[in-house]
Formats: C-alpha cells, sequence, structure tokens
C-alpha cells in the first residue's frame, strides 16, 4: 500500500515551484530592463520586425523563401535546415557508434584496433576543425561537376556536391526523377550542397566516436554470467548481442547517449562557419538587416531549448519503456 506524503515532500515540492518562480520574474526583469536601456537611447527593439520582409534570399531548403516574405518565416527556414541536418547526423552518429562500440570488444585485434584508432583520433579532434576538413576536402579535392564520379546509377558526386534521384509527384502519381547532365549543370532530381555532406557527415562520424564508448561501456556492465548461460543455450555470437546483451545495455546507454544527440543538435549550429543557412546564420543575417541583436538571439535561444526539450521528453519516454522491459 503507498504512503501517504509526508509534509517534508509538500515542503520540497512548493521550494520548488518558488524557485522556478524566482528566476523567471527574475529573467522577466532583466529583459525589462534590456529593453528599457535599449529605447532609452533610442533603439527600436522588440519583436514586430519578425512580420517585416527579410530582404534576404536562403540558398537552400526544404522550405521555400523568398526576400519579401517576413523574418518568421526566414526563421522557420532556418530551423527546418537545422533539422534537415541534424536528423541524418543522428541516425549516422547512433548506426556507426553502435558498430564502433562493438567492434572494440571484438576478439579480432585488427577490427579492435582499428575501431579504438577511430576513436581515439575523432574524440581528441575539435569538431570545427573536423567540420573545415571535411568542407574544403568537398570542394577541393573532387573533380568537377561535369567529370562527377559516378557512385551509382544516377548518384554522382563533385565539388557542386551529391546529385542523386528524387521521388516526385506528378498527375500519373509518384515518379522517381532523375538527374541529367546539361550544359548550365544538373537537371532534374535532388541536390545536396557540399555545405549540407560537410556539416552532416562532421556532425554523425564526430559523435558516432563518443557514441561508441557509451555503447562499449554499456555492454560491460551487463554481466558475463548472461552471456555464459545464452551460450549454453547454444545461441551464436550474433543473437547473443542481439537478443541477450543490447537489450540489457540500453538501460544504461539511452541516457548517457540522450546527452549525446542534444549535443550533436546544438553542435549543428557551427555550420555557419561553411556557410550553410541553418537557424544560427539566419539570425547573424537578420541581426545585420534590423540592427536588433537581443531579439535575434533571444529567438535562436528559445527554439533550441524548446528543441532540447522535445528530445530530451521523447528519450525519456523512450528510455522509461527499455528501462520497465528490462526489469519485467
Amino acid at each position: 500500500m503507498k504512503e501517504p506524503a509526508g509534509p517534508g515532500r509538500w515542503q520540497a515540492l512548493v521550494l520548488q515551484v518558488v524557485l522556478v518562480a524566482a528566476v523567471l520574474g527574475a529573467g522577466w526583469w532583466v529583459v525589462e530592463q534590456a529593453l528599457a536601456t535599449l529605447r532609452a537611447r533610442g533603439v527600436h527593439s522588440g519583436f514586430d520586425f519578425l512580420r517585416d520582409a527579410a530582404g534576404f534570399e536562403i540558398s537552400e531548403g526544404w522550405l521555400a523563401f523568398d526576400s519579401t516574405q517576413p523574418f518568421w518565416r526566414a526563421f522557420l527556414a532556418g530551423l527546418v535546415n537545422t533539422v534537415r541536418a541534424a536528423v541524418p547526423a543522428t541516425v549516422i552518429a547512433i548506426v556507426l557508434g553502435t558498430l564502433l562500440g562493438v567492434a572494440r570488444l571484438t576478439p579480432h585485434r585488427l577490427v579492435r584496433g582499428l575501431a579504438s584508432l577511430y576513436v581515439q583520433t575523432l574524440r581528441n579532434v575539435p569538431l570545427l576543425v573536423l567540420l573545415l576538413l571535411m568542407y574544403f576536402a568537398l570542394t577541393h579535392l573532387l573533380p568537377d561537376p561535369e567529370h562527377a564520379v559516378q557512385l551509382l546509377p544516377g548518384v554522382s558526386l563533385g565539388k557542386s556536391g551529391l546529385v542523386l534521384p528524387w521521388p516526385v509527384h506528378a498527375e500519373a502519381g509518384w515518379t522517381l526523377e532523375w538527374p541529367e547532365q546539361t550544359l548550365f549543370g544538373v537537371s532534374g532530381g535532388a541536390s545536396l550542397s557540399p555545405e549540407y555532406l560537410a556539416i552532416t557527415l562532421a556532425l554523425g562520424l564526430y559523435t558516432a566516436a563518443y557514441v561508441a564508448e557509451i555503447v562499449r561501456a554499456g555492454i560491460e556492465s551487463v554481466g558475463s554470467g548472461q552471456v555464459l548461460a545464452a551460450q549454453a543455450l547454444g545461441l551464436p555470437p550474433g543473437p547473443v548481442m542481439r537478443l541477450v546483451v543490447l537489450p540489457q545495455a540500453l538501460r544504461l546507454i539511452v541516457p548517457a547517449l540522450t546527452s549525446q544527440v542534444l549535443s550533436l543538435v546544438k553542435n549543428s549550429s557551427l555550420a555557419v562557419a561553411i556557410g550553410y543557412p541553418e537557424l544560427v546564420s539566419i539570425a547573424n543575417t537578420s541581426l545585420n538587416a534590423t540592427g536588433r541583436p537581443f531579439e535575434c538571439i533571444a529567438v535562436v535561444m528559445a527554439v533550441y531549448l524548446a528543441l532540447s526539450l522535445l528530445i530530451a521528453l521523447a528519450m525519456q519516454v523512450y528510455n522509461s519503456r527499455v528501462a520497465l522491459r528490462g526489469w519485467s
């Protein structure tokens, strides 16, 4: 039978509510003082500029945007570009990191050594340096677009980026549009710019090194008796890892993995260094166009805070399900 909450628990709850209210009140007071100071100095302040025409173009992205549209839509396009890079980078980091973490525990010395070399190298190189290395490699070492490397039928890689077929909706329904080389470049299909490829690959490869260590530690936390029991039942090494070890290791992997996913999303702001139009880049352009740095930075902070809270909530829900399954 559940015991009733004691007075100490209610006091702690009231104290937390008061503390949150005090922090919010202090933050509101700081904002009001900053805006009052700006108005006293004749500096326009407020978020009314979000409805004005932006006056600049965005080079790429999934959300259509032109210079006549308002600033709020420019920030939305920047957010879409951030998610557009962060989601595939997260997939790369988790898949590659899991494989590297398992490889670091394999009895094969060569595989274990290569995985360890990758992890130790990437963990000791700054992400910005890796990002610049990726960008300059894509824009300087690859051939010109007319001599792009054909990776697969319809898929080519060159200085202009990665070109590949893409599904489009026509009158007859969905069809696959194939790219064609013309005198003025590539027509049709989808083109992924070097900036997009650089930030996606850099984030994914860099974070994979940290995910590998998390996976390795989680696997090593599972008792050897579990492995021996599975082997005694006749399970080969692959199913032992997939069915016995990893489900138990997830209870320790997921909380640490949440921090890495959050870091990956926030590290996507480094794309401003190579000209990819993500959220921070759009905010920087808007800041120069409007002269309202406080408001632009506040918008960026609010968006990243909302993204982080959503990711943390989703990972917490998944972690609770994994933990319940492990203890049942």
